[in-house]
């Protein structure tokens, strides 16, 4: 029997609002999604290589690593694609069997299972068709913007987590300055699309990726999302930012240290590359 969802306080909070543009009404957008990103499974790793300059591979392993990832830990993956984070998840893990993606995309799942040995299921962030404490940790990969619900989302991953497991979420940010967004734009809105195009002669790609921006550039700012995980019970909210636009947001559920199972960890440190950021404080009540 599954286990009863508890109905969030304070409304729902999605990750951005309703574009216009692509879907007519916040119910339309889950099946938009859906199809766009069915569509674009096959040649997706190729517009991801193209669009990471190489090096997303990478960046994705260390900020795994930097969650706390490793050897003998269980993960749901979720919104798994085509197994981008899943795969760098295995590596650290040490075994594709300790990865469990889930996506609402059979198209994007079916390439998950094809180029991993990974248990894959169908299935959405807001319901997830686990038990209770089920994983040490649950990793997002770019796929925040595609919730239709922060809070419900939140406190199902909080759920499905063992306790004091791990909550990783990896997404982009509008830089914060007017030519930072403006560069971006160009490069994710202009360059990507006809880019993606070309490389996979898939005319849905280049949706895809100007659909892509305007998520990011209509994203709600990273002080709510840190509010949300406060709001779903976490503990240890944290923010890391690289190269002002590639977020990491982690957090633990509460419970007994499950350290035993992990080497020790070193002080995280800021540098050019990635910067630890600051929380700011709630504003004050009159």
């Amino acid at each position: 029997m599954e286990p009863p969802r508890q109905k969030q306080a304070g409304g729902p909070l999605p990750p951005h609002p309703t574009l216009v543009d692509y879907y007519g009404s916040a119910d339309d957008r889950p099946q938009f999604v859906r199809e766009l990103f069915d569509a674009t499974a096959r040649g997706y790793d190729r517009i991801e290589r193209g669009m990471a300059l190489g090096w997303g591979r990478w960046y994705r392993r260390e900020a795994l690593r930097r969650a706390g990832l490793c050897e003998g830990l269980t993960v749901l993956d979720v919104a798994v694609g085509t197994g981008l984070v899943a795969r760098e998840a295995a590596r650290l893990a040490g075994d594709p069997r300790l990865v469990t993606g889930l996506d609402p995309s059979a198209g994007m799942l079916r390439e998950a299972r094809r180029q991993l040995l990974l248990p894959g299921v169908l299935g959405v962030a807001e319901r997830l068709p686990f038990p209770d404490g089920s994983f040490d940790m649950v990793s997002l990969g770019y796929g925040l913007r595609h919730m239709s619900d922060l809070a419900v989302v939140f406190g199902e991953f909080a759920r499905v987590l063992a306790p004091g497991g791990t909550l990783c979420v990896l997404e982009l940010t509008r830089p914060a300055s007017r030519a930072g967004r403006a560069i971006l734009r160009v490069y994710l809105r202009g360059v990507v699309p006809v880019l993606a195009r070309l490389r996979t002669r898939n005319r849905e790609a280049a949706v895809l990726m100007r659909y892509f921006w305007d998520t990011v550039d209509a994203c709600v700012p990273p002080q709510r999302i840190l509010a949300a995980l406060d709001g779903a019970g976490f503990e240890g909210v944290g923010w890391t930012l690289a190269i002002g636009i590639f977020s990491e947001y982690t957090a633990r559920k509460p419970g007994p240290d499950r350290a035993p199972r992990r080497p020790p960890r070193k002080p995280e440190r800021s540098n050019f590359f990635v910067r630890r950021m600051e929380r700011q404080p709630p504003a004050s009540r009159s």
